[in-house]
């Protein structure tokens, strides 16, 4: 499936079917599902041997058991492991951004992923939550994603709209304006 129209669709697909079961499930489990997609797209050798055809179905599940197993509810690795097992691994990542974007429309609000080097407290996200809000004119839901590579600060995408509030960013501007 090469046909950016048809992987649109799918991805579309496999979201609302997902949002349709992350509702089911219950509270959390849509946000359970992104954080888990997203920690496992982080990964590109882990993608691609999901994505290896040559591997059996059973070894690629034996993996996300042992990745996610212990830190998911059942129904968040069931749903990994069947968008891995129809073939669609690469495209996990979008998949779960899309899953929250219709999640947060749902609730009348838009979604931040914010990639920090570290995992947020509920004080920081709160008061982030709050300045994006106000930056943007919209009302937020702020999904962080843990990026080792993201050196201090966060960098928060809303839309097609970057706000890099990173160090390196901050050290591009100095270099930038001292030349």
């Amino acid at each position: 499936m090469n046909d950016p129209t048809a992987i649109a669709s799918m991805i579309d697909g496999y979201a609302s079917a997902l949002l349709s079961i992350a509702n089911a499930e219950g509270e959390g489990v849509a946000d359970e599902i992104y954080q888990a997609a997203q920690a496992l797209n982080g990964h590109a050798e882990l993608i691609d041997t999901l994505s290896d055809s040559r591997i059996p179905a059973e070894r690629k599940q034996g993996i996300i058991d042992d990745l996610l197993g212990s830190k998911a509810s059942k129904a968040t690795v069931a749903a990994i492991t069947f968008i891995v097992a129809a073939g669609h691994a690469r495209h996990l990542g979008d998949i779960a951004t899309k899953l929250a974007e219709l999640a947060a429309a749902a609730e009348g609000e838009v979604v931040a992923e914010v990639r920090a080097p570290l995992d947020l407290d509920p004080d920081q996200l709160e008061r982030l939550t709050a300045a994006l809000s106000k930056a943007t004119g919209k009302r937020i839901q702020v999904k962080v994603v843990v990026d080792p590579s993201v050196i201090g600060g966060v960098v928060a995408k809303v839309g097609d709209t970057v706000l890099d509030g990173s160090v390196e960013s901050r050290f591009t501007e100095l270099r930038e304006q001292w030349g």
